[in-house]
């Protein structure tokens, strides 16, 4: 058995890692769009780095489009294998798939836009709304922790990572010239007191290891102080300077959590008389998906729905799909929270809000999680930062910038430290590390050493291994 490590291999986006079994089916963990590089992004994506009507069988740790997001692509080049994945991944993944499609005919027209002023040709868009709906119907929804037989000598089972909803470690069994192949793929691990979903969960013992290392040199800030950091951000800028607090937040579950945490201190009656803002088609989308799975959350969830029927709404709270209402926003001059996608500045409706109100001193960014080192969201983040380019127009630097680290999806070193620790790792043959910077990941790969892992590798974009 072979891997080949094609993306998210000493980065953090573009997750593509390829099994070839010895009796040539080929596996692909993920397909995930390369995000945050600017020119080269589209360069990257439109090369998958392999030929994809040769693929078997295509396994989705979850629904971020990091993960998943070049599937429409692949469909659109022949792929009509399956797709396989946990339920909720499902669900999410028939409208973030559908809304990627839609930002990729939005993107293309206004670059065709620029190659006409050039006197170049028009390009076609990665893929389609109508790619997005057509490979749909490749997806497989698996329960969690059910053994599903892809065929008689592999199958697959989905135990909870608690990254977001429906996000899951992959754990492979294969039958490999009569002896038996466990592996693990862990994608994006979470944390283990998430405000909405299940915790981390322990996953079956593996023989090959792939896990990701996106925070391997840092550790959070105490869950405890977050609410309270939130609401004095809320306070010193709608209520202090009277300016807007605007929220760049991934659509799917970062949004929900803010909400979640937003419904709790209104229910306490401490969030000031302010209205809240999400704009975002998708997130409102997202939400109802979130609302069709109660068996993916947590016991602290449960315990408010039986005295909150809905905690991701109340009173103030706005939820906005139509983009007329989304530019309404730039002339309503009362204190307010805007909460919108995408959480690294990178596209979507935020990107217009940030334009409109980072020029005034009174205003808040907030940055809830984390950002690709060439992202908008990091560049806005730089110490002494006095103007920014936003749709190539440079805009004066005078809104606060803030940042609540607590928020993030992705475990931290000692958090994903304790994730593995269900392993017995003298039976792990070897451990792979993905989706990281370098430098993040040897230190990474140290701390993991100081637990008993040994041979652990750190693979190259295009590198295989033999297993």
């Amino acid at each position: 058995m072979k891997i080949k490590f094609i993306g998210a291999a000493r980065e953090v986006t573009g997750s593509k890692h390829l099994i070839t079994t010895n009796e040539g089916k080929r596996i692909l963990l993920d397909c995930g769009m390369f995000q945050g590089k600017g020119l080269e992004t589209d360069a990257m994506n439109r090369n998958l780095g392999f030929e994809p009507s040769s693929i078997d069988y295509l396994i989705l740790s979850h629904a971020h489009i990091d993960h998943s997001g070049l599937i429409p692509y692949m469909y659109k080049l022949g792929f009509r294998g399956s797709v396989i994945c946990t339920n909720a991944t499902r669900d999410l993944c028939a409208i973030m798939l559908a809304d990627s499609g839609h930002i990729q005919e939005l993107d293309i027209k206004w670059f065709n836009k620029k190659r006409d002023k050039q006197g170049l040709p028009p390009v076609e868009p990665i893929y389609n709304q109508d790619d997005t709906e057509k490979c749909m119907e490749l997806f497989i929804g698996v329960a969690f922790d059910r053994r599903f037989q892809i065929n008689d000598k592999i199958n697959v089972k989905f135990t909870n990572t608690g990254h977001m909803l429906g996000g899951a470690v992959v754990n492979l069994e294969l039958l490999e010239d009569g002896e038996k192949v466990h592996l693990a793929y862990t994608g994006d691990i979470g944390r283990p007191h998430n405000r909405i979903i299940h915790p981390p969960t322990a996953f079956p013992q593996c023989d090959y290891l792939i896990t990701e290392s996106t925070y391997g040199d840092r550790l959070h800030p105490a869950d405890k102080d977050t609410e309270e950091d939130l609401l004095k951000i809320v306070l010193d800028t709608c209520v202090t300077k009277g300016g807007k607090l605007i929220i760049p937040s991934f659509s799917i579950g970062r949004t929900q959590e803010i909400v979640f945490v937003l419904n709790d201190l209104f229910n306490k009656n401490l969030l000031p008389k302010i209205e809240v803002f999400v704009d975002s088609p998708l997130s409102v989308n997202a939400t109802e998906i979130f609302r069709l799975h109660p068996e993916c959350m947590n016991d602290d969830v449960k315990q408010v729905l039986k005295t909150d029927p809905d905690p991701f709404g109340f009173n103030s709270l706005h939820y906005i799909k139509n983009v007329d209402e989304s530019k309404a926003l730039n002339d309503y001059h009362k204190p307010c929270i805007i909460i919108s996608s995408s959480g690294m500045l990178e596209a979507g409706r935020i990107k217009h809000h940030v334009a409109n109100n980072v020029s005034d001193w009174r205003n808040t960014i907030l940055i809830v999680g984390y950002c690709t080192p060439s992202s908008l969201g990091a560049r806005i983040q730089e110490p002494g930062l006095r103007y920014i380019s936003i749709f190539g127009e440079m805009h004066e630097v005078n809104a606060s910038i803030a940042k609540i680290e607590a928020f993030s999806g992705h475990g931290d070193y000692n958090e994903m430290k304790s994730f593995l620790s269900c392993q017995d790792t003298k039976q792990i043959k070897k451990t792979f590390l993905v989706h990281g910077e370098y430098e993040v990941q040897q230190k990474y790969s140290e701390e993991l050493k100081k637990a008993g892992f040994h041979d652990i590798e750190i693979p190259e974009s295009g590198q295989e291994f033999e297993l």
